[in-house]
């Protein structure tokens, strides 16, 4: 007797049967199949700087709202030294799964000119960019001994004796050394460049007379000019600071003169790109917060909001600038 097209034979189960023994099965698999989350535990950023300055609470203050947007602590390493290729190189040969951070600034566009021995060799290949925090302008000042009292003053007197003038920074190719050779290119003047270990001593001399002005951070100088001593005459960044709302900016005078000091965070180059998205999307809301800028507006800092390709293009045009200033003006390194 024939059977019936419905009827199982030898070897053929029921269609129904099993479609209802798999269903367990395909329901199952797209939960199998989705990565799990990340983070899963503490995220590490890397702070090339010594604990305790403005760039420090800076950071710390970036890692605590990262943590939160994250939903794991991220916790601050300081790795100071080696003009803050210590804690690039630290990074950018860290495994690149998103747990290591760094906390990357203008040294990173520096050194690849002023040291080409530092590690990393070429941060833009070697970093995987996330996004920007912050900047900040530097306050270009002079000792109130002096008779003058604003940009057009100090210009006039530098023509007046080229080189007659000291001014200090916080050592050879940091960017306040760098902005005073800007300045100096711009506006066709010489001033003698005195370098320094770090912005104390710097301030320390530039208050005793010893040197005549210098390009300071706004924080580091209140006290300084509340008290008569220094006398602010421009910012370097395009808007004005808020310590100093009634002080010009440089531009107004050299254009093209931008100089600040800027946070970008970054990652190991070879981070997959869904963790990237994951730490981008959460930075972005932290600096689009109103309590990241609070904190920092007190530090006389400007939040900058920005993603990766903002980061990217950054570290591009600062590397070509202070390459292209570092070469014209024949800036090396003394030997140790």
């Amino acid at each position: 007797m024939p059977r019936s097209r419905g009827q199982p034979g030898p070897g053929r189960p029921w269609r129904r049967r099993a479609t209802l023994a798999l269903l367990p099965a395909l329901l199952a698999a797209p939960a199998l199949a989705q990565p799990p989350r990340w983070p899963q535990r503490p995220i590490t950023l890397v702070n090339p700087f010594a604990p305790g300055g403005s760039t420090d609470l800076t950071a710390r203050a970036v890692a605590e709202l990262l943590g939160e947007a994250l939903g794991v602590p991220v916790v601050v390493e300081n790795r100071p030294g080696g003009g803050t290729s210590i804690a690039a190189t630290m990074v950018a040969g860290a495994k690149p799964d998103g747990y290591t951070l760094l906390a990357g600034s203008p040294s990173l566009a520096i050194n690849p000119a002023l040291q080409p021995g530092l590690t990393p060799r070429d941060p833009q290949r070697e970093l995987a960019p996330i996004g920007t925090t912050y900047a900040s302008a530097y306050v270009l000042v002079v000792g109130s001994a002096l008779p003058i009292h604003d940009l057009d003053g100090l210009l006039a007197a530098a023509k007046a004796e080229p080189g007659a003038m000291n001014f200090a920074s916080s050592g050879i190719g940091a960017t306040n050394h760098l902005a005073l050779e800007l300045f100096c290119h711009l506006a066709g003047v010489e001033i003698t460049h005195i370098p320094y270990r770090g912005a104390a001593p710097a301030l320390l001399d530039l208050r005793s007379g010893r040197v005549q002005g210098m390009f300071a951070g706004a924080t580091e100088i209140g006290a300084l000019v509340r008290e008569g001593v220094l006398r602010p005459l421009a910012v370097t960044s395009l808007q004005p600071v808020p310590q100093f709302p009634e002080v010009p900016t440089i531009a107004a005078r050299l254009p093209g003169f931008d100089v600040t000091v800027w946070q970008g965070i970054f990652a190991p180059a070879a981070t997959p790109p869904e963790v990237l998205a994951v730490l981008e999307a959460a930075l972005l809301r932290v600096t689009r917060g109103e309590t990241l800028s609070a904190r920092l507006r007190e530090q006389g800092v400007r939040v900058t909001p920005g993603g990766a390709g903002d980061l990217r293009r950054l570290l591009a045009e600062e590397t070509a600038r202070w390459g292209q200033v570092i070469r014209t003006a024949g800036i090396r390194l003394e030997q140790p």
